[in-house]
Protein backbone atom coordinates (compact mmCIF):
# COMPACT_ATOMS: atom_id res chain seq x y z
CA UNK A 1 0.00 0.00 0.00
CA UNK A 2 1.22 3.51 -0.79
CA UNK A 3 0.97 5.95 2.12
CA UNK A 4 1.40 9.70 2.26
CA UNK A 5 4.76 11.08 3.35
CA UNK A 6 3.74 11.65 6.97
CA UNK A 7 2.54 8.09 7.53
CA UNK A 8 5.54 6.67 5.65
CA UNK A 9 7.83 8.64 7.97
CA UNK A 10 6.01 7.33 11.05
CA UNK A 11 6.32 3.74 9.81
CA UNK A 12 10.05 4.30 9.22
CA UNK A 13 10.45 5.76 12.70
CA UNK A 14 8.69 2.79 14.30
CA UNK A 15 10.96 0.43 12.35
CA UNK A 16 14.02 2.40 13.48
CA UNK A 17 13.09 2.35 17.16
CA UNK A 18 12.05 -1.32 17.01
CA UNK A 19 15.60 -2.05 15.86
CA UNK A 20 17.04 -0.14 18.80
CA UNK A 21 14.85 -2.06 21.26
CA UNK A 22 16.01 -5.37 19.81
CA UNK A 23 19.69 -4.39 19.69
CA UNK A 24 19.65 -3.36 23.35
CA UNK A 25 18.14 -6.65 24.47
CA UNK A 26 14.95 -4.96 25.60
CA UNK A 27 12.65 -6.92 23.27
CA UNK A 28 13.17 -10.62 23.85
CA UNK A 29 10.95 -12.84 21.72
CA UNK A 30 7.75 -10.78 21.25
CA UNK A 31 8.41 -8.50 24.22
CA UNK A 32 7.37 -4.86 24.02
CA UNK A 33 4.88 -2.95 21.91
CA UNK A 34 4.33 0.42 20.26
CA UNK A 35 1.25 2.45 19.38
CA UNK A 36 1.16 5.68 17.38
CA UNK A 37 -1.90 7.91 16.91
CA UNK A 38 -1.89 8.87 13.22
CA UNK A 39 -5.31 10.55 13.14
CA UNK A 40 -3.87 13.98 12.32
CA UNK A 41 -2.11 12.72 9.18
CA UNK A 42 -4.53 10.22 7.65
CA UNK A 43 -6.03 10.94 4.24
CA UNK A 44 -8.66 9.31 2.06
CA UNK A 45 -6.30 6.44 1.31
CA UNK A 46 -6.75 5.40 4.95
CA UNK A 47 -10.22 6.69 5.80
CA UNK A 48 -11.79 4.85 2.85
CA UNK A 49 -10.42 1.44 3.89
CA UNK A 50 -12.90 -1.26 4.84
CA UNK A 51 -12.46 -3.58 7.85
CA UNK A 52 -10.39 -6.67 7.10
CA UNK A 53 -12.34 -8.83 9.54
CA UNK A 54 -14.74 -8.72 12.41
CA UNK A 55 -14.78 -5.77 14.78
CA UNK A 56 -13.04 -6.30 18.12
CA UNK A 57 -14.80 -5.07 21.25
CA UNK A 58 -12.67 -3.14 23.75
CA UNK A 59 -12.78 -4.09 27.45
CA UNK A 60 -13.38 -0.44 28.27
CA UNK A 61 -14.71 2.36 26.01
CA UNK A 62 -12.29 5.08 24.92
CA UNK A 63 -14.60 8.03 24.40
CA UNK A 64 -11.88 10.52 23.53
CA UNK A 65 -10.58 8.30 20.72
CA UNK A 66 -13.76 7.96 18.65
CA UNK A 67 -12.85 7.66 14.94
CA UNK A 68 -9.14 7.83 15.74
CA UNK A 69 -6.54 5.84 13.79
CA UNK A 70 -3.49 4.04 15.18
CA UNK A 71 -0.53 2.08 13.94
CA UNK A 72 0.03 -0.73 16.46
CA UNK A 73 2.57 -3.54 16.67
CA UNK A 74 1.00 -6.99 16.41
CA UNK A 75 0.47 -9.60 19.07
CA UNK A 76 3.18 -12.25 19.03
CA UNK A 77 5.31 -10.15 16.67
CA UNK A 78 9.03 -9.65 17.24
CA UNK A 79 10.59 -6.19 17.30
CA UNK A 80 13.42 -7.47 15.13
CA UNK A 81 10.85 -8.21 12.42
CA UNK A 82 9.02 -4.92 12.96
CA UNK A 83 12.38 -3.38 12.18
CA UNK A 84 13.02 -5.38 9.02
CA UNK A 85 9.46 -5.64 7.66
CA UNK A 86 7.19 -3.23 9.55
CA UNK A 87 3.80 -3.67 7.89
CA UNK A 88 4.04 -7.46 8.03
CA UNK A 89 4.22 -7.11 11.81
CA UNK A 90 1.92 -4.17 12.53
CA UNK A 91 -1.60 -3.13 11.67
CA UNK A 92 -3.57 0.07 11.26
CA UNK A 93 -6.72 0.17 13.34
CA UNK A 94 -9.70 2.52 13.43
CA UNK A 95 -11.60 3.16 16.66
CA UNK A 96 -15.38 3.07 16.24
CA UNK A 97 -17.58 6.18 16.28
CA UNK A 98 -18.68 5.37 19.83
CA UNK A 99 -15.26 4.26 21.14
CA UNK A 100 -16.38 0.76 22.09
CA UNK A 101 -14.63 -1.34 19.45
CA UNK A 102 -12.03 -1.15 16.69
CA UNK A 103 -11.52 -2.50 13.19
CA UNK A 104 -8.26 -3.65 11.63
CA UNK A 105 -8.10 -1.87 8.28
CA UNK A 106 -4.53 -2.33 6.96
CA UNK A 107 -2.44 -3.96 5.70
CA UNK A 108 -3.20 -7.48 6.91
CA UNK A 109 -5.50 -8.84 9.59
CA UNK A 110 -2.84 -8.73 12.30
CA UNK A 111 -4.29 -8.60 15.80
CA UNK A 112 -2.71 -5.79 17.82
CA UNK A 113 -0.58 -6.38 20.89
CA UNK A 114 -2.27 -7.86 23.94
CA UNK A 115 -1.31 -4.64 25.72
CA UNK A 116 -3.61 -2.64 23.39
CA UNK A 117 -6.19 -1.91 26.14
CA UNK A 118 -3.45 -0.28 28.20
CA UNK A 119 -2.19 1.69 25.21
CA UNK A 120 -5.64 2.95 24.22
CA UNK A 121 -6.63 3.84 27.78
CA UNK A 122 -3.42 5.86 28.10
CA UNK A 123 -4.03 7.60 24.75
CA UNK A 124 -7.64 8.25 25.77
CA UNK A 125 -6.59 9.80 29.06
CA UNK A 126 -3.91 12.00 27.50
CA UNK A 127 -6.16 13.25 24.70
CA UNK A 128 -8.86 14.01 27.25
CA UNK A 129 -6.32 16.16 29.07
CA UNK A 130 -5.52 18.03 25.85
CA UNK A 131 -1.99 16.64 25.68
CA UNK A 132 -0.36 16.09 22.30
CA UNK A 133 1.29 12.76 23.20
CA UNK A 134 0.77 10.61 20.13
CA UNK A 135 3.07 7.75 21.15
CA UNK A 136 3.08 5.02 23.76
CA UNK A 137 6.07 2.67 23.82
CA UNK A 138 6.52 -0.28 26.17
CA UNK A 139 9.76 -2.22 26.44
CA UNK A 140 11.85 -4.27 28.90
CA UNK A 141 15.07 -2.36 29.76
CA UNK A 142 17.12 -4.87 31.71
CA UNK A 143 18.77 -2.77 34.41
CA UNK A 144 15.66 -0.68 35.07
CA UNK A 145 13.51 -3.79 35.48
CA UNK A 146 16.14 -5.26 37.81
CA UNK A 147 15.95 -2.17 40.02
CA UNK A 148 12.19 -2.66 40.49
CA UNK A 149 12.93 -5.96 42.24
CA UNK A 150 14.25 -3.92 45.18
CA UNK A 151 11.25 -2.87 47.35
CA UNK A 152 13.18 0.15 48.63
CA UNK A 153 13.27 1.59 45.10
CA UNK A 154 9.49 1.39 44.67
CA UNK A 155 8.65 4.19 47.07
CA UNK A 156 7.73 7.50 45.45
CA UNK A 157 10.64 9.21 43.65
CA UNK A 158 13.33 7.06 45.26
CA UNK A 159 14.35 5.56 41.93
CA UNK A 160 14.06 8.92 40.15
CA UNK A 161 16.51 10.54 42.55
CA UNK A 162 19.00 7.68 42.25
CA UNK A 163 18.91 7.76 38.45
CA UNK A 164 19.04 11.56 38.24
CA UNK A 165 22.14 11.56 40.42
CA UNK A 166 24.16 9.17 38.25
CA UNK A 167 24.81 11.56 35.35
CA UNK A 168 23.72 15.18 34.68
CA UNK A 169 22.04 14.34 31.36
CA UNK A 170 19.41 12.21 33.08
CA UNK A 171 18.23 15.17 35.17
CA UNK A 172 18.20 17.32 32.03
CA UNK A 173 16.55 14.90 29.59
CA UNK A 174 14.10 13.26 32.03
CA UNK A 175 13.18 16.21 34.28
CA UNK A 176 9.94 14.58 35.49
CA UNK A 177 11.70 11.43 36.64
CA UNK A 178 10.16 8.00 36.79
CA UNK A 179 6.77 6.90 38.08
CA UNK A 180 6.12 3.44 39.53
CA UNK A 181 3.11 1.21 38.88
CA UNK A 182 3.07 -1.76 41.24
CA UNK A 183 2.79 -5.20 39.71
CA UNK A 184 -0.45 -6.03 37.94
CA UNK A 185 -1.34 -8.65 35.34
CA UNK A 186 0.17 -7.67 31.96
CA UNK A 187 -2.45 -6.43 29.52
CA UNK A 188 -5.04 -5.80 32.22
CA UNK A 189 -7.30 -2.79 32.64
CA UNK A 190 -6.00 -2.48 36.22
CA UNK A 191 -2.44 -2.09 34.94
CA UNK A 192 -3.58 0.67 32.59
CA UNK A 193 -5.39 2.42 35.43
CA UNK A 194 -2.31 2.24 37.67
CA UNK A 195 -0.21 3.69 34.85
CA UNK A 196 -2.63 6.54 34.17
CA UNK A 197 -2.43 7.58 37.83
CA UNK A 198 1.24 8.42 37.23
CA UNK A 199 0.90 10.37 33.98
CA UNK A 200 0.11 13.78 35.47
CA UNK A 201 3.54 13.75 37.11
CA UNK A 202 5.70 11.55 34.87
CA UNK A 203 6.33 10.78 31.19
CA UNK A 204 7.94 7.41 31.96
CA UNK A 205 6.39 4.78 34.21
CA UNK A 206 8.02 1.56 35.39
CA UNK A 207 5.80 -1.48 35.64
CA UNK A 208 7.20 -3.36 38.63
CA UNK A 209 9.13 -6.51 37.59
CA UNK A 210 7.95 -6.03 34.00
CA UNK A 211 9.09 -3.05 31.95
CA UNK A 212 8.93 0.64 31.14
CA UNK A 213 6.22 2.70 29.44
CA UNK A 214 6.98 6.09 27.93
CA UNK A 215 4.76 8.65 26.24
CA UNK A 216 5.82 11.37 23.85
CA UNK A 217 4.89 13.64 20.98
CA UNK A 218 6.98 11.38 18.75
CA UNK A 219 8.57 7.99 19.12
CA UNK A 220 12.20 9.13 19.26
CA UNK A 221 11.38 11.40 22.20
CA UNK A 222 9.75 8.53 24.10
CA UNK A 223 12.61 6.13 23.31
CA UNK A 224 15.27 8.66 24.32
CA UNK A 225 13.82 9.05 27.79
CA UNK A 226 13.90 5.31 28.46
CA UNK A 227 17.38 5.08 26.93
CA UNK A 228 18.70 7.87 29.16
CA UNK A 229 17.21 6.38 32.31
CA UNK A 230 18.64 2.99 31.33
CA UNK A 231 22.12 4.53 31.01
CA UNK A 232 21.87 5.77 34.58
CA UNK A 233 20.72 2.35 35.76
CA UNK A 234 23.76 0.79 34.06
CA UNK A 235 26.09 3.26 35.79
CA UNK A 236 24.52 2.38 39.15
CA UNK A 237 24.85 -1.34 38.43
CA UNK A 238 28.46 -0.95 37.26
CA UNK A 239 29.44 0.88 40.42
CA UNK A 240 27.77 -1.78 42.59
CA UNK A 241 29.60 -4.52 40.68
CA UNK A 242 32.87 -2.76 41.53
CA UNK A 243 32.03 -3.20 45.19
CA UNK A 244 30.52 0.13 46.21
CA UNK A 245 27.13 1.84 46.11
CA UNK A 246 27.56 5.13 44.22
CA UNK A 247 26.63 8.26 46.15
CA UNK A 248 25.76 10.13 42.98
CA UNK A 249 25.49 13.87 42.66
CA UNK A 250 24.47 15.77 45.77
CA UNK A 251 21.10 17.48 46.15
CA UNK A 252 22.91 20.81 45.82
CA UNK A 253 24.48 19.75 42.51
CA UNK A 254 21.12 18.57 41.16
CA UNK A 255 19.41 21.76 42.34
CA UNK A 256 22.06 23.74 40.45
CA UNK A 257 21.27 21.77 37.28
CA UNK A 258 17.57 22.41 37.75
CA UNK A 259 18.14 26.12 38.22
CA UNK A 260 20.66 26.68 35.41
CA UNK A 261 18.80 24.61 32.81
CA UNK A 262 15.33 25.70 33.95
CA UNK A 263 14.20 22.10 34.48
Amino acid sequence: MVYNNSISEIISQIAEVAGYLWERGWAERNGGNISYNITDVVDETITSLKPLGEAIVLPQPVKNLCNNYFIVTGTGKRMRYVHSNPMKNMSIIRISADGTYYDIIAEEYIRPTSELPSHLMIHDYLLGKGRNNKVVVHTHPIELVAMTHNPAFLEKDVLSKILWSMIPETRAFCPKGLGIARYQLPGSVVLAEETIKQLDEYDVVMWEKHGAVAIGEDLIEAFDMIDTLSKSAKIYESACSMGFVPKGMTDEQMDELKRVFNL
